[in-house]
């Protein structure tokens, strides 16, 4: 967008059935400050100026299901973290409140759920 005045990506808001309780859980994962909290609405951030996470109240909420499956909920997004240590990191996630799917489809990234179900991974830098 050739309008934009500071660059790339800012932020993404994300539906939850516990906003607050889910910008605890990224600000502790990624070592992020909680900038904003009030009834229905969280946010998490890098810094002040981003990139930041908002979180929403959603009603009737519904975690997606991963790996996704015809007629259920499907994941529309997830974030991939690169991380050194994959089993640590995985470890200090669960620790937090995430779990870990089922599913794995490569040896060198972990799928986990956060506490509201949203999928995201943990991918090891094999470079």
């Amino acid at each position: 967008m050739r309008s934009r005045t500071g660059g790339m990506w800012w932020g993404t808001t994300i539906e939850a059935p516990d906003p607050g309780g889910l910008a605890r859980f990224y600000a502790e994962l990624l070592d992020w400050h909680i900038g904003h909290e009030e009834p229905g609405t969280a946010i998490v951030a890098a810094s002040p100026q981003g990139p930041f996470f908002v979180f929403q109240q959603a009603e009737g909420y519904r975690a997606p299901v991963w790996p996704p499956a015809d007629g259920d909920q499907r994941p529309m997004m997830h974030f991939d973290f690169q991380v050194g240590d994959l089993d640590s990191a995985v470890a200090e996630a669960v620790a937090l409140g995430a779990t870990i799917a089922e599913f794995q489809p490569q040896e060198n990234v972990r799928v986990l759920f956060d506490p509201a179900g949203h999928p995201f991974c943990l991918c090891r830098d094999d470079e």
